[in-house]
């Protein structure tokens, strides 16, 4: 157990660090120097602390080797997490955040295309207006027009629309966070992209802003995190919509539907009820009959789903605790 003094030095530790960099890679043994290099060309003038944090989400090349020969670059603070295996950028971008120590939390992509020499304007920007996220923007977009900026709009889009979280650029990983708030936030699955919509649960949407930043041309290899484009981002849309609008309270969303479904079968079978028992018609091959009775069915079973909804939800909720990724091994610069 650490001691009172222990526990004083790392608190003091931790107030002092104002900001800490963390960068998902997977792959990017061609990047991951030049990428270290302007960083520290970039952070060179900030006035404050910072660490930067690199977070190996399982690359199977020489990313981490590359990455390791500046951990005794003198006055860098550096810190390679190292994920057992490859468990996509959402996870790779939690363990960076949880590792992280700075006030401030910087992320960005770790193939070059975000420029680390707008993190410092950021960060002013972010105190000027006393935001807790300022989202990039890649305003002039160095991206293929169909493949790439045309559903990347669509999805931006369709996301402000239902988030209601209007930004116009959701994709680009150059954000700004408060700790404080993004530690309240768990990403999980691969809702990496919807982040501003996961925060604007913690905060006030008004507390969540843009800004034009640099984005350069890949000049390395392939992208190694597509979002595998318009139905994926489709379907990851809709659960944040639910998860937002339903989280702790799933029985509405499916009670909602069943009573639905409920009050159309009661029309139904009461419609044909009056006809049998009053008018004497045969209703026993009439195809109303069987609708009637399979939403009925549908309609118990969506509100009994609800119940038990709510009772996962809330067991889930309280009880699990568990890091949706398993590091490796860590190596930091030496103090």
């Amino acid at each position: 157990m650490p001691t009172t003094a222990g526990l004083e030095t790392e608190l003091s530790t931790a107030e002092a660090l104002e900001l800490s960099l963390v960068v998902p890679i997977f792959n990017e043994e061609e990047s991951v120097g030049p990428l270290i290099e302007r960083i520290i060309e970039a952070m060179a003038s900030y006035p404050s602390s910072w660490e930067l944090i690199l977070v190996d989400d399982g690359s199977t090349d020489a990313t981490v080797a590359d990455a390791k020969s500046y951990l005794c670059r003198s006055g860098l603070d550096l810190k390679i997490v190292a994920l057992q295996r490859n468990f996509g950028q959402t996870a790779a971008m939690q363990a960076g955040i949880d590792t992280a120590q700075g006030r401030l939390i910087a992320t960005l992509d770790g193939d070059l295309q975000n420029d680390p020499k707008d993190i410092p304007m950021l960060v002013s920007e972010l105190e000027r207006r006393e935001l807790d996220l300022l989202v990039g923007w890649r305003k002039n977009r160095q991206d293929g027009l169909f493949l790439r900026k045309i559903p990347s709009w669509i999805a931006n889009r369709l996301i402000g629309k239902i988030t209601g979280v209007r930004l116009h650029d959701y994709g680009c990983s150059l954000k700004i966070y408060r700790s404080s708030i993004i530690k309240q936030v768990k990403l999980m699955g691969e809702m990496h992209r919807f982040i501003p919509a996961w925060v604007a649960g913690v905060v006030p949407s008004t507390r969540i802003g843009e800004m034009p930043v640099t984005h350069h041309a890949r000049q390395y290899g392939a992208s190694k995190y597509g979002i595998s484009r318009t139905f994926r981002v489709i379907l990851d849309l809709l659960s944040v919509m639910f998860f937002m609008r339903y989280k702790a309270r799933p029985g509405h969303f499916f009670g909602s539907l069943g009573l639905g479904l409920g009050g159309l079968a009661g029309v139904i079978l009461t419609y044909l009820f009056i006809d049998k028992f009053i008018f004497g018609n045969d209703i026993g091959t009439r195809p109303m009959l069987m609708v009637g009775v399979v939403l009925l069915l549908s309609s118990v079973q969506l509100i009994t789903t609800g119940i038990l909804a709510e009772m996962i939800a809330r067991l889930y909720y309280r009880d699990d605790l568990t890091p949706n990724y398993i590091i490796g091994k860590v190596y930091q610069t030496e103090t």
